[in-house]
């Protein structure tokens, strides 16, 4: 009996092992595609399209037509390293994990990167599953793409409300006007929201948006303005 328990356990073990590598193998040959390829839909717009059981709003638009403001202003708000780190902050998560040692209230360690990891190939449900798949696809993305390539897929694949997806659907949705014609104050508006897009609303900042609104366009000075962009290979 022992022998045979211990015969499905490797058993077990070696067709989990070839599931592990088969999903990695299939998740590095997407990674590769979309280097170049637009990409027309993620994991995470699936997802919530069969949660919600309705369809989403995205037009994907290249790096080009994207506005430099909301360049700018959401790797202000979410990931000011971005430009020199290989996909994990280790000061923000250093910083991270000593708030939870003081009992602190947490803040998200997420690089922008893990970000597009995360909403291209994963799910949303924040769990130790997720986050251990992220490293491997996080590092498979930051050795194939550019840092333009992996903004301009945040970018076009970011959540801004309840099934709108992408810096050109937001753009209409909450401005009318494109991904290019943002201004800096509307940009600056949708950056202050991502960290909860389905609560806080840019036409309609509450308190808490607001003093978010002001971080972000202090730290957008601070960072050089513009000239911030051109680090970006």
């Amino acid at each position: 009996m022992t022998t045979r328990i211990g015969m499905l356990l490797r058993s077990s073990v070696r067709w989990a092992i070839r599931l592990i590598v088969g999903w990695l193998a299939l998740c590095g040959a997407l990674i590769l595609l979309f280097r170049w390829v637009p990409v027309p839909f993620t994991a995470v717009m699936l997802e919530q399209a069969f949660l919600s059981r309705s369809g989403w709003q995205h037009q994907w638009v290249p790096y080009e037509r994207i506005s430099d403001s909301l360049k700018l202003a959401v790797m202000a708000s979410e990931d000011q390293r971005f430009p020199w780190h290989h996909g994990f902050d280790t000061q923000q998560m250093s910083d991270a994990w000593q708030a939870w040692r003081e009992g602190r209230s947490l803040r998200g360690a997420s690089t922008i990167s893990q970000q597009t990891a995360k909403n291209l190939l994963l799910w949303t449900h924040s769990d130790w599953a997720r986050k251990g798949a992220e490293v491997p696809l996080t590092a498979m993305m930051e050795l194939s793409w550019p840092k333009r390539r992996i903004l301009e897929v945040y970018l076009n694949s970011a959540e801004w409300d309840e099934g709108v997806y992408g810096a050109e659907a937001a753009a209409r949705h909450y401005f009318h006007t494109s991904a290019q014609a943002l201004t800096t104050e509307q940009a600056i508006r949708l950056a202050a929201v991502l960290p909860a897009p389905r609560v806080w609303s840019p036409v309609h900042p509450d308190a808490r948006v607001q003093q978010r609104m002001h971080w972000i366009a202090t730290q957008m000075s601070l960072m050089g303005g513009k000239s911030y962009l051109r680090t970006l290979q």
